[in-house]
């Protein structure tokens, strides 16, 4: 019995849920290095459409992407109660705009649903899967789909 419950126990996996175009989306705690209030960011010309600048972080410059407007949704206004979610894709720091972020949760795999086939093929792309939790859907960002764009798409 012992076993059988660490097995289960070492499966969970906890996401961190936060707002997007007042949408529910989560990545993975472990993807996440911090997460910090917005400030002013450096534009950079002729960056894509996705793209508001650049931070400097503890002497890293990093790129600073507008999540909603790269997840397809409207663009969006970023404002001092924002936050930053600072996330290491493959040894590159980039930070991702959001509304709030909400709470960590705890899910088994068997929890995670496919993401439904729908008329696109950019929503498989960037949704890896959709937890249904207390009434609410919360879609898994591809970390790897936000953060290298198609060279068609720049």
């Amino acid at each position: 019995m012992q076993v059988q419950l660490e097995e289960q126990h070492s499966a969970v996996q906890e996401y961190v849920t936060f707002s997007v175009a007042d949408q529910v989306f989560c990545l993975r705690i472990n993807q996440i290095r911090e997460i910090r209030r917005w400030s002013p960011v450096t534009i950079l010309p002729h960056a894509p459409h996705y793209v508001l600048g650049v931070m400097n972080l503890r002497g890293a410059v990093i790129p600073i992407y507008d999540l909603a407007s790269r997840l397809g949704l409207a663009r969006s206004d970023a404002s001092e109660r924002d936050v930053v979610i600072v996330v290491n894709l493959d040894g590159n720091l980039l930070g991702l705009l959001a509304e709030a972020v909400s709470e960590i949760i705890s899910i088994n795999p068997e929890e995670i649903q496919d993401t439904p086939s729908v008329d696109s093929r950019d929503t498989m792309e960037f949704i890896q899967g959709i937890i249904s939790k207390n009434d609410q859907m919360i879609r898994i960002v591809n970390l790897n789909a936000v953060g290298f764009p198609d060279k068609d798409e720049v």
